[in-house]
């Protein structure tokens, strides 16, 4: 008899430790529904930020020069090969010399018949007509002379480095390629493309920060040396040439290039980096801003980040208190306590 007692007291026993248990729960739930999610805050305010664009583009060589003849030869003589330092009026190749000669005979007897006939009309022995086609003949001579002279020996026409040499001696010239490739590496130059908007603020002479990927972030001095006078309808930009001194010749053609142009100043608010918040899903960018117990999301167009800091284009006013702290545990219009 007891032992049936005792059996059916338990049930009895184990409803009211559920029971308490449950009430438990539910003071502890109602806790958490009442808890405020701590939060901490920090007031933001207008700055003078300086505006910074990068552009990306590939180093050129200032001049570039194809050393060729005008018309057909046979190759004598190189003097030069790829990577050589050239100077302006330099030897970089001697052509077959048959035709120079032949046109040096001509030339020759063209100034002999000249001569002649320059005395005959000075004593009337010939008439004007004669005079001038001779002293046509003596100059188209003379100008075929010295063409071939030109296209015989040729010189580089710019101080740089030879980059491409497509021919041997002994070769003939076929005007497929050019003989030798002369490239003016001092300075070095970039064309980048600049948005329409900017194209009052960018100025001749302005220097700006060039980056080259093979060295790092190792920044070059660059200066810019022309600005295109019309925008292209298409894209909404404008050319703008860069040129880097590049004295010491560090800075080749084909490197690729990130160049950063200052736009000047415009005073725009600063936020901490902490601020921000990513929507899920999508590249938008929210603050949550603090008034009155509350916290409001407000979307944001980002500036340039400057270290630990946002600048901030629009979505929030000079002066608003903004989240720095908390912000996984938020929702819109949800109250807050400030955490000290």
């Amino acid at each position: 008899m007891k032992t049936k007692k005792i059996l059916s007291a338990i049930p009895a026993v184990a409803l009211l430790i559920l029971m308490s248990c449950s009430g438990e729960k539910k003071n502890e739930a109602v806790d958490t529904v009442n808890e405020k999610a701590k939060v901490k805050i920090e007031k933001v305010s207008m700055q003078d930020v300086e505006q910074l664009n990068e552009f990306t583009a590939t180093v050129e060589a200032n001049i570039v020069n194809r050393i060729a003849p005008q018309t057909p030869f046979r190759i004598e003589k190189l003097f030069a090969e790829v990577g050589d330092h050239v100077k302006a009026g330099q030897l970089l190749v001697k052509m077959d010399a048959t035709n120079l000669k032949q046109s040096k005979v001509q030339l020759d007897n063209q100034e002999i018949e000249f001569k002649r006939i320059d005395e005959l009309y000075k004593v009337g022995g010939a008439s004007k007509s004669a005079w001038d086609a001779q002293k046509t003949a003596l100059e188209v001579a003379r100008e075929t002379y010295k063409n071939l002279q030109e296209n015989t020996q040729l010189l580089s026409p710019i101080t740089g480095v030879i980059t491409a040499r497509n021919y041997d001696s002994g070769d003939m010239y076929t005007a497929a390629e050019p003989i030798y490739t002369v490239e003016e590496i001092r300075p070095v130059k970039l064309l980048v493309n600049v948005s329409e908007s900017f194209f009052t603020k960018v100025k001749k002479g302005n220097e700006v920060d060039i980056k080259l990927d093979v060295y790092g972030d190792e920044i070059f001095k660059g200066k810019i040396s022309l600005i295109y006078p019309t925008i292209d309808p298409s894209t909404r930009t404008f050319p703008v040439e860069i040129k880097i001194a590049n004295n010491d010749e560090r800075v080749r053609p084909g490197m690729f290039a990130r160049v950063t142009i200052t736009f000047g100043t415009m005073n725009h608010i600063v936020v901490p980096d902490l601020a921000i918040v990513k929507q899920s899903g999508a590249g938008d960018r929210y603050i949550y801003v603090y008034k009155d117990g509350k916290v409001s999301y407000q979307k944001v167009e980002l500036g340039r980040r400057m270290d630990n800091k946002y600048e901030i284009i629009s979505g929030i006013n000079d002066g608003d208190m903004v989240v720095v702290s908390g912000q996984s545990r938020l929702n819109n219009g949800m109250e807050v306590e400030i955490e000290q």
